[in-house]
């Protein structure tokens, strides 16, 4: 039987991760530079004067926001980029599902990403994560049947490969963007793309057959039962657009704020604030590990745990962190000096716990649960809760300048932990609906 038809295959799951992983050392290390280049640089006078066709972008924001200072107009940017990027894979998974399937999908969509880096253009970034992102996260479901274990152990794997390209990506790029000049970060991003990219298409014999709409096989339609599933998955995105503004915001504000109230002195010299991305995205690798562990543990010692189970300790756990920062804050106030890199280790080794626990796990939800006729549209719709959440990241880091710290954080903590009160109340009513469907009858909670 030829390697590519077996499903499971390791090495498709491999070439799989390792292609993402270089897609995600372009994106965050891109990502990681954005909001610094543009309140350091991109907005100051005598920069943005030269953008073409600015003012009139920047008056249908503030239509929408208000007027802004250039630190709250780089927080909204990038809040519409950062979300954009999770909308567009709505597209990018309907044009795999019905139009071209997902290989050639993805491969445009690396290109344009590609493209995207070298000319700083957000537009085809946008369109390029769309083809992208979605599509290679239902590659690594199609690897494994609706009932196999493996699944949701997979795409925390997948995600320990995005989170080690993190650790290195805002290292590299971030340090090149900040001491060298911001065109070499931008430009060290396009390069891992192209190695994403590489990767994808030599490991494409080890990935089982797809389906390509209208030209391999009938089309699939939706069963009896099946619309009532996708409803309650769409009735779960509030929960987790509430969840991850706390992750969401490390990538915006976070850093903002970190660059003025984080004692950066290391050994004498100052640490770029892109670097703790970089602890934040190793710390990351190492709990994800940890808790992959742990869950292995606990369900052969005990009973299985609901994927929605898992979420909602993780959304708890995330506003825990954002807490931390909180009493970092107040700390700072009482004492008048900067705030240690210890509050940043409790913040982010809390922060890894509860992600752990939140996105794989949701990711992998979505991938098993979904109907098959519209499995890429629906990892498309998961990524819509990054999309509003993003949105909402974008508006609440604009209030850093005018709220005190505490407030500032206590607020997201607040929204954080009101995400988890959602999923409780989804779980009570909706628990059967997004259990797996294999063994009814078994002692999981």
């Amino acid at each position: 039987m030829p390697a590519k038809t077996i499903l499971g295959h390791p090495r498709g799951l491999a070439f799989l991760v390792f292609a993402e992983s270089w897609e995600r050392f372009s994106f965050y290390g891109m990502q990681a530079l954005l909001v610094l280049y543009m309140d350091q640089q991109l907005f100051l006078p005598g920069h943005i004067n030269h953008v073409a066709g600015f003012p009139p972008f920047r008056a249908a924001i503030e239509s929408v926001y208000g007027h802004l200072s250039p630190a709250a107009l780089a927080s909204a940017v990038f809040g519409i980029y950062a979300g954009g990027v999770y909308l567009t894979p709505l597209a990018g998974g309907l044009i795999a599902d019905r139009l071209l399937g997902r290989t050639r999908t993805v491969t445009i969509g690396a290109l344009l990403m590609a493209a995207g880096h070298f000319l700083m253009a957000l537009a085809c970034l946008l369109v390029g994560v769309g083809c992208f992102k979605g599509n290679i996260a239902t590659q690594v479901g199609e690897l494994y049947r609706p009932d196999d274990p493996r699944r949701a152990d997979a795409f925390q794997i997948y995600q320990l490969g995005i989170a080690i390209a993190v650790i290195f990506s805002p290292l590299i790029c971030g340090t090149l963007g900040q001491k060298v000049a911001w065109h070499w970060g931008f430009g060290a991003a396009g390069v891992g793309m192209v190695l994403g990219l590489g990767v994808y298409l030599s490991g494409l014999r080890f990935l089982p057959p797809e389906r390509r709409g209208g030209h391999a096989g009938p089309r699939k339609h939706l069963a009896p039962g099946e619309g009532k599933t996708i409803l309650v998955l769409v009735a779960l995105l509030p929960a987790l657009v509430l969840a991850m503004i706390g992750n969401q915001e490390i990538y915006n504000a976070y850093i903002i704020w970190g660059n003025t109230h984080y004692d950066l002195e290391v050994f004498g010299q100052s640490m770029p604030v892109t670097w703790l991305i970089s602890l934040d995205a190793a710390l990351g690798a190492i709990v994800l590990l940890a808790v992959i562990a742990g869950w292995r543990w606990w369900e052969q010692t005990h009973a299985p745990v609901r994927e929605i189970t898992k979420l909602t300790l993780g959304a708890f756990t995330m506003a825990i962190a954002s807490a931390i920062l909180a009493l970092a804050s107040l700390f700072e106030e009482a004492s008048g000096r900067k705030i240690g890199l210890a509050w940043a280790l409790a913040f982010h080794i809390v922060n890894s716990i509860g992600f752990s626990n939140l996105f794989p796990v949701g990711l992998a939800l979505f991938s098993r649960a979904a109907p098959r006729a519209v499995a890429g549209l629906m990892i498309g719709v998961f990524y819509l809760h990054l999309f509003v959440g993003n949105m909402v990241v974008g508006w609440l880091g604009g209030l850093l300048e005018v709220t005190p710290p505490v407030r500032f954080w206590l607020l997201h903590a607040a929204l954080i932990c009101g995400g988890g009160c959602l999923m409780l109340l989804l779980r009570a009513a909706f628990g059967r609906q997004l259990a797996p469907t294999v063994d009814p009858e078994a002692g999981s909670v």
